[in-house]
């Protein structure tokens, strides 16, 4: 690795070129990763990457014209003081923020470069083009920077946070809700069953754990193995299958840490109450994020956990 400050001026102007080419290619995932769901950003980075390529042909240009038509391959990673880039654009489906902030600290980086480099320089034809590419990397910085600041526009802000919101449905409140259901509602019956069976609280706890952990690891699995993400948009699939795990077995756990208490009526009450709680959130989630209206989520979660909660006690009466 070579440190900066000992590059010539041929070398700077190979680093450039190889620069400006990654840094295209770049803007090139990133406009091809969120064509789909913003469109908007897409083109935005479509036109960084066609400013990109006139920046690469251009250093080219002043290369042959100083030092002819062999290139050496000097990369970021062979020159100290490059931070390390972490590769976002290979990740499916692309977060907009995080393409954004992206976007503008390859800017940042790519500015001082050119700054750096244009010091260091002594020929006034080079110096020029590293000062002239600076000054239009600043721009680029500000495009960046203005996405972040909701400068695109009203009605494609507005689109674009749609999309968001709707990918935050698909790939995070769909499998969370559809483990938190799970796991509040079909773990009621086993966790009262045994607890109005044993009457004792312990049997009751021990019961609800198994049957909390079992039915999210079940659901973990199933959710991440329904499908690859690919052509429904709904994210990376062990990420789903992990969300909906977690939230079965946190909707178990919930009306089942009430029974650690000794006294079985008081953990049995306190129990209810966390059923109702539980019931009451998912109601809310249903409405907040799967557009149903309030009345028709309460009286489906509230009828069907009704249903769940009386048949543990029947089981558990005999």
């Amino acid at each position: 690795m070579k440190d900066f400050h000992g590059l010539s001026e041929l070398e700077i102007l190979a680093l450039a070129i190889s620069l400006e080419e990654e840094d295209e290619r770049v803007y090139a995932d990133f406009a091809e990763g969120l064509r789909q769901e913003f469109p908007a950003s897409a083109a935005m980075f479509d036109g960084m990457q066609a400013e990109e390529l006139g920046h690469r042909r251009r250093l080219i240009e002043l290369y042959r014209a100083k030092f002819g038509e062999h290139i050496p391959l000097i990369r970021r990673q062979d020159v100290k003081g490059f931070v390390q880039r972490k590769p976002v654009w290979l990740v499916r489906p692309l977060g907009l923020e995080a393409v954004r902030k992206h976007a503008s600290a390859i800017e940042v980086e790519t500015r001082r470069f050119y700054e750096r480099a244009a010091q260091r320089t002594t020929d006034a034809s080079v110096r020029q083009l590293l000062d002239d590419l600076a000054q239009e990397e600043r721009a680029h910085e500000n495009r960046a920077q203005e996405l972040s600041e909701e400068k695109l526009g009203a009605t494609v802000r507005r689109d674009e946070d749609r999309a968001r919101r709707r990918l935050f449905v698909l790939q995070i409140v769909q499998p969370g809700l559809a483990g938190l259901m799970d796991g509040s509602v079909s773990t009621l019956a086993p966790v009262f069953a045994a607890a109005f069976a044993t009457q004792n609280s312990w049997d009751a706890f021990l019961v609800g754990m198994a049957a909390s952990i079992g039915a999210g690891i079940s659901m973990g699995f199933a959710e991440a193995l329904s499908d690859d993400g690919s052509l429904t948009g709904r994210g990376h699939p062990w990420i789903r299958g992990v969300v909906c795990g977690a939230m079965t077995t946190l909707g178990g756990v919930g009306h089942t840490l009430p029974f650690l208490l000794q006294s079985f009526r008081v953990a049995l009450t306190l129990a209810f109450a966390v059923v109702l709680l539980e019931l009451g959130v998912i109601t809310w989630i249903r409405h907040r994020y799967m557009d149903t209206p309030a009345m028709s989520a309460g009286i489906q979660v509230f009828v069907g956990g009704a249903l769940v909660f009386l048949t543990g006690v029947f089981i558990g009466s005999f």
